[in-house]
């Protein structure tokens, strides 16, 4: 049985499951889940998750079952192990979205049924295979192509566009305070499938990108850093500057939301180079692949 809790779960597989996402945004799509149920847990709220799952699982002939943190008995007495037996035999699908990656690995281990990552501290692998998948629509390719994220290098989203990047032929530059740093382990991973720079800000830290990338620089959690991290980060935003020293023909993405005049500007976010609408819509088509692919 197969899960998807890290990128490295896809590795194999990735490109596949991005072009049948591409397949079936441009040439149309089958009720291949027909009766699946997929259960979803949220303990962080999102817009798109929700939205693009419930809308995606609908066109694919499934059915979802919203479950917010006050809908369900996990973390108020009832175990991890039990929730995931129960819903097991209630659901072909779990997704979850969750504040500890120590959670989801064990959602996962207990589980009889597929197990999507919807977001947790250490990985966010839907919206990665969408980032490509919207790099791929946009550029015919992904090997050989180079990525510049900017930011918060010790994210969720860092982590796994290192491995999703590499693991798709591309090179990744992180530019980032040496403070929010990738940790070893995701560069260490990632550079086993390619090239892969950490570095701090500098000029020409955007040359010769392909894509230029952005996150937010305080995620739900981390709002007691707030202040800190808008001074440290300040020098790293994406503005018509960094986006001039990037190919002319760079594509600029953020998974939003988006906090305009922090970690980018309107300028460019609303711009002609940007793609952030199409990748919003693009993680429907791609975590549709994704569940065809979990119960194939």
């Amino acid at each position: 049985m197969k899960h998807l809790i890290s990128m490295v779960d896809v590795e194999g597989e990735l490109e596949a499951i991005i072009d049948d996402g591409i397949d079936m945004k441009r040439n149309g799509y089958r009720r291949d889940l027909a009766d699946k149920i997929l259960a979803m847990i949220f303990e962080k709220s999102s817009t798109r998750t929700r939205v693009s799952f419930e809308v995606g699982m609908q066109k694919l002939g499934g059915h979802t079952i919203f479950l917010g943190k006050n809908d369900i008995q996990m973390g108020r007495g009832e175990t991890i192990e039990d929730t995931a037996l129960v819903l097991s035999r209630y659901a072909h699908l779990i997704m979850y979205r969750a504040f500890s990656h120590t959670d989801m690995v064990e959602l996962a281990n207990h589980a009889t049924v597929p197990v999507i990552n919807g977001l947790d501290d250490e990985e966010h692998p839907c919206q990665v295979i969408t980032d490509l998948m919207t790099v791929k629509e946009h550029k015919n390719r992904l090997k050989g192509l180079k990525a510049v994220y900017f930011g918060d290098g010790s994210n969720n989203m860092a982590n796994s566009l290192l491995l999703g990047c590499t693991m798709a032929g591309m090179d990744i530059s992180i530019v980032a305070p040496r403070q929010y740093w990738p940790a070893d382990a995701y560069v260490n991973k990632a550079r086993e499938w390619g090239k892969v720079t950490v570095t701090e800000v500098k000029e020409g830290a955007a040359l010769d990108a392909d894509v230029v990338i952005t996150d937010t620089w305080v995620s739900m959690g981390d709002e007691t850093e707030k202040k800190e991290r808008l001074a440290a980060l300040h020098p790293y935003q994406v503005n018509a500057a960094v986006m001039q020293e990037a190919k002319p023909d760079a594509i600029f993405m953020h998974c939003l939301p988006a906090y305009y005049g922090n970690e980018v500007t309107k300028e460019v976010a609303h711009g002609p180079q940007s793609v952030i609408f199409d990748e919003a819509e693009n993680r429907m088509w791609a975590q549709m692949a994704v569940m065809k692919w979990l119960l194939k």
